[in-house]
């Protein structure tokens, strides 16, 4: 048998435009190729009327988001969908994890739809299960797992949730991971948090939210024996980082803001929390993608704004604001390429398959790990202050 070698693109070098429609890098995203296809969706769409909900992630494209009933972040559009329990199927125009918690959260005779099954995360893919598992076993090895507390991000897996449901942990957003964290340390005596699947999120919110010192921060290695740190290294630190990162926010870089700084006269700089500590320290602003959003809204005509975060939501901003100068934080035009896979034809395909009776890509969490998940949500849900926003 002959194997052929497949090249590895990471994300902004390189290209296989037979593989990854619409990654190109740089420039803009190819219409549909077929003309008719608006008019389709448009048609399915009146068909099924409220038997149908579609949501409409931030970082979708345009194309998919005109279509959307609602647009947010992830727990938001979860949230709506248990809002509208009269819907018989839900379309999520997103990734898996947003799928799973959309399952948890709606009706159980509610169908959660992913039109395409190959739309992840490579955040939420960086820690499974059975790793996570691994490191609490090594943690209770070396005598510290009775002071963590597992906290995850609500861009992980429904089953990674449901193992912090488990450990007496919880979930947080980017909006709530300071208030999160703080819930955390005071569950336990001398409380540790081992904080997944995101570094960075956890990172620049201990210490530039809790004042915790970057020297009390481990990053577990879930690839290295013992996660790459000694015994006296867990017992030393405050915060167990699981070694994850965005693909997206994770190539800002710090280098990009100082040669924008010198170009563009009184720029703000304006991240989101998943980027590098060494890039949140050097922006102006920092926050969710809903706190992202409210600044461009309300930002004064004429000023000159360099956002952090995903492309087609960038982009999007600066077609809404034209009076302000919005650039992208990066040499290089690139958009995730897992939300991407969501386009016109997929959603198409799922609404013209429920109109003629077939139910496609069905998401479905299994009953106890929903159970435990929810848990992990609930306790998130009833943390005091703060907005429950990602």
């Amino acid at each position: 048998m002959t194997t052929v070698d497949l090249p590895l693109l990471p994300l902004g070098r390189g290209k296989d435009l037979d593989a990854e429609r619409g990654v190109e890098c740089p420039g803009d995203l190819p219409a549909a190729s077929d003309p008719d296809l608006v008019a389709r969706a448009t048609a399915a769409k009146a068909a099924l009327g409220s038997r149908v909900f579609v949501l409409g992630h931030h970082y979708q494209r345009d194309e998919v988001i005109q279509f959307a009933d609602v647009t947010g972040d992830s727990f938001k559009l979860a949230r709506d969908a248990a809002a509208r329990p009269d819907a018989e199927f839900i379309v999520f125009c997103g990734v898996h994890f947003m799928a799973e918690s959309a399952d948890i959260l709606t009706a159980p005779e509610q169908k959660v739809i992913l039109p395409d099954l190959a739309a992840g995360c490579s955040m939420a893919d960086m820690a499974r299960l059975a790793q996570v598992e691994d490191a609490w076993a090594a943690l209770t090895e070396a005598g510290v797992a009775d002071q963590v507390v597992p906290v995850t991000y609500m861009n992980s897996s429904a089953d990674i949730k449901a193992f912090c449901g488990k450990h007496d942990g919880a979930v947080c957003t980017s909006s709530n991971a300071d208030v999160a964290l703080e819930w955390a340390f005071a569950q336990k005596p001398d409380a540790k948090v081992l904080f997944l699947p995101d570094q960075h999120l956890g990172r620049n919110t201990a210490v530039l939210q809790m004042g915790i010192a970057l020297d009390e921060c481990v990053v577990w290695d879930p690839r290295q024996p013992n996660g790459g740190l000694t015994v006296e290294q867990l017992r030393d630190a405050k915060m167990i980082l699981w070694k994850g990162h965005c693909s997206v926010h994770g190539r800002f870089s710090p280098d990009v803001i100082d040669e924008l700084r010198a170009k563009v006269p009184d720029l703000n700089v304006l991240v989101h929390p998943e980027c590098q500590h060494e890039v949140v320290l050097k922006a102006d602003l920092v926050g969710s993608t809903e706190f992202i959003i409210k600044q461009i809204e309300k930002a004064p005509a004429g000023s000159s704004w360099a956002i952090g975060t995903e492309l087609n939501l960038v982009k999007r901003l600066a077609d809404a604001h034209p009076e302000l100068n919005i650039m992208f934080l990066d040499r290089n035009v690139c958009y995730c390429s897992t939300m991407n896979r969501i386009d016109l034809p997929h959603l198409v395909w799922t609404l013209e398959s429920l109109v003629n009776g077939e139910v496609p890509n069905v998401i479905e969490v299994d009953p106890d790990t929903e159970h435990w998940a929810k848990v992990a949500l609930d306790r998130m849900l009833a943390l005091p202050g703060k907005s429950h926003k990602d």
